[in-house]
């Protein structure tokens, strides 16, 4: 079978030669300008800078860095709807959920996010403070950013607030021992 093939294509070389030895120009069919279809042109998207953010809160810090992608929000490389804690999701997810405008931004985009430290609420909350900050800044609109601000400050201003160390004289922050007279 092999030699058939390689046989056709040694005469199919020889015909070739043979037809341009001989002067000949191959033939070109001439077409129509109405019948020929032109190639539609690839549309333009915007192209979006990256745009790379932080969030604070308690302990947590959250970088979320957002660019051109298909929709998705990944937390420390786990798709954010892959989550368990139905609440937790919902929390980062939100600053999506508030605007028109942040959800079409984010149907052409693609955001990163990259927490360390604190707990899990601590996590969740810098995480969609990180979120909220770079749509803010992708959008570059004044109008999403007030929509923010009305909703939950929050969302763009960093809460400074943590846990006061514990002291001593007492179990807790500002607690102190019970004291026993008998």
């Amino acid at each position: 079978m092999p030699e058939e093939t390689s046989r056709g294509v040694k005469d199919l070389d020889k015909a070739l030669s043979d037809f341009t030895s001989e002067g000949q120009q191959p033939v070109r069919v001439k077409q129509d300008k109405k019948t020929t279809k032109k190639r539609a042109k690839p549309k333009k998207q915007k192209v979006m800078q990256s745009v790379m953010m932080r969030g604070k809160r308690k302990e947590a810090i959250a970088r979320a860095h957002i660019s051109n992608g298909s929709g998705e929000v990944i937390l420390n490389g786990v798709r954010v709807e892959l989550l368990k804690p139905k609440e937790i999701r919902e929390l980062i997810l939100e600053p999506i959920a508030i605007s028109k405008e942040a959800k079409d931004i984010m149907s052409s985009s693609r955001v990163l996010i990259d927490v360390r430290g604190g707990g899990i609420s601590g996590r969740a909350q810098a995480a969609r403070s990180a979120l909220a900050k770079t749509l803010v800044a992708a959008s570059g609109s004044s109008t999403l950013k007030s929509a923010y601000m009305e909703y939950d400050r929050n969302l763009l201003v960093d809460d400074h607030r943590k846990v006061e160390p514990k002291k001593f004289l007492g179990p807790k922050a500002r607690a102190r021992f019970q004291t026993s007279y008998r």
